[in-house]
């Protein structure tokens, strides 16, 4: 009589360890959306409306089905389908012709930032002439050679000044 009662006692025993740990048993929704198992409480990080079990609070079922369905709308908004090869083709050929028009677009600034430097180069050496004092000959409509009068030198010597600022 002794052995059975040793049994029970046994099996009572063991019975009772499983029951506890499953009581004390937390399930909750990761980030991911995937149903996390422990013996442990989740991190503080997991919100209220997505732990689905507490130890000694089970969670409604209708809790669980609002709490799924918030993992699994997140769980969707957050994974990206992968990008087909198409995709990634079309996505390439997007930044390349970005990448050229970047290019063309330097290289026309280059160009012009360089040519309105040459002008003005120009423009400096013209106004160091007109300011000699040199004799300037230019030719007539008819082709005919003439010298640049004093107020021809001091009109002229105005507008060079006034180019010469936007060069600054």
């Amino acid at each position: 009589m002794k052995q059975i009662s040793l049994k029970h006692l046994i099996l009572a025993i063991a019975i009772s360890s499983f029951a506890g740990a499953a009581f004390a048993q937390y399930v909750w929704i990761d980030e991911r959306g995937v149903k996390q198992y422990s013996d442990i409480p989740p991190p503080s990080s997991v919100p209220k409306s997505r732990i689905l079990k507490e130890r000694g609070r089970p969670v409604a079922p209708a809790a669980n089905d609002q709490a799924a369905n918030e993992s699994a709308t997140t769980a969707s908004l957050d994974k990206k389908a992968p990008m087909t090869t198409a995709e990634k083709n079309a996505e390439f050929q997007k930044r390349r012709t970005e990448q050229a028009e970047k290019e063309k677009k330097a290289n026309e600034e280059a160009k012009i930032a360089a040519e309105n430097s040459k002008n003005c180069e120009r423009a400096r050496n013209y106004k160091r002439t007109l300011e000699s004092g040199e004799r300037i000959a230019q030719n007539d409509q008819n082709g005919e050679r003439s010298f640049m009068t004093d107020e021809q030198r001091a009109h002229e010597l105005r507008e060079v000044g006034q180019l010469l600022q936007k060069c600054k």
